[in-house]
């Protein structure tokens, strides 16, 4: 048995935030040891609203725990084809949850929103977004895929991840980076994503998943060979133990994967 997926459980959010935390700042220390910056991929979801409780408590003083967010490059793991300011945007959704509240002493983070000069041609905004990872993560010619820091998930109740959805022909995408998704089975139906190659080719990958919706899917996906075949299940086969679940009791209540204590 090769190496595995880390799963944490915690009695409720403010706990798994708690240590949500020092495990984001070990991949940011990293990242900034390697190459000066922090280049992060996030979803949506219930994900911002956590990631704010995890990064705007007051830091403990010690130099390894300061979120240096001056130096945070953040791109979205996937997005819907909306306007900035819409409801269904991530953009938006991470603005409000985290970036507006961040303060001006931690510095602020370059964020990339999709261009919306392409709402109405999906593949033009995916290759325009492809774009803007080429020139972070050098030419293409280069490097066969941009290495995420960090790629901060979220897990849906049908086992997708980012817009990667079950049975979807875009899981056998091997050569973009970015891909169009225009029929999407959750609304809104056009987005763009990250392919599964680029999630798992992360340095560390970590999924978020809490409350009692989950517990269904995380036990399909933990502890049956069908949940293998899932979005998220692929992700843990793609990054073995670059992965770690940050889950709370009621997310994993009838899961029989074994947990881990501490990070």
């Amino acid at each position: 048995m090769g190496k595995q997926p880390n799963l944490y459980a915690f009695s409720d959010i403010a706990s798994l935030a708690k240590t949500l935390r020092p495990y984001i700042l070990q991949c940011q220390n990293a990242g900034l040891e390697r190459h000066g910056l922090f280049k992060v991929a996030v979803s949506g979801g219930s994900l911002p609203s956590v990631l704010a409780k995890a990064l705007l408590d007051p830091e403990q003083g010690r130099p390894e725990d300061a979120v240096q967010f001056a130096k945070w490059e953040i791109f979205f793991a996937d997005e819907r084809a909306v306007p900035l300011d819409h409801d269904d945007s991530n953009y938006k959704l991470l603005r409000e949850e985290l970036l507006d509240k961040i303060p001006k002493t931690l510095g602020q983070p370059k964020v990339h929103p999709i261009d919306l000069e392409y709402l109405d041609d999906l593949q033009e905004m995916a290759d325009q977004y492809q774009e803007a990872l080429m020139q972070s993560f050098a030419a293409k010619d280069s490097v066969k895929l941009p290495i995420f820091d960090l790629l901060l998930l979220g897990c849906g109740p049908d086992g997708h991840t980012c817009s990667l959805f079950p049975n979807h022909e875009l899981l056998r995408e091997s050569d973009a980076w970015v891909a169009p998704v225009e029929d999407s089975p959750k609304p809104p139906a056009r987005r763009i994503t990250l392919s599964l190659p680029v999630v798992t080719h992360g340095i560390k990958i970590a999924f978020v998943a809490t409350g009692a919706g989950k517990k269904d899917i995380l036990k399909q996906i933990f502890d049956t060979e069908e949940g293998r075949s899932l979005p998220c299940g692929l992700v843990n086969q793609g990054g073995a133990d670059k992965v770690s679940w940050f889950t709370d009791f009621s997310a994993v209540e009838g899961v029989g994967y074994p947990r881990r204590g501490s990070l």
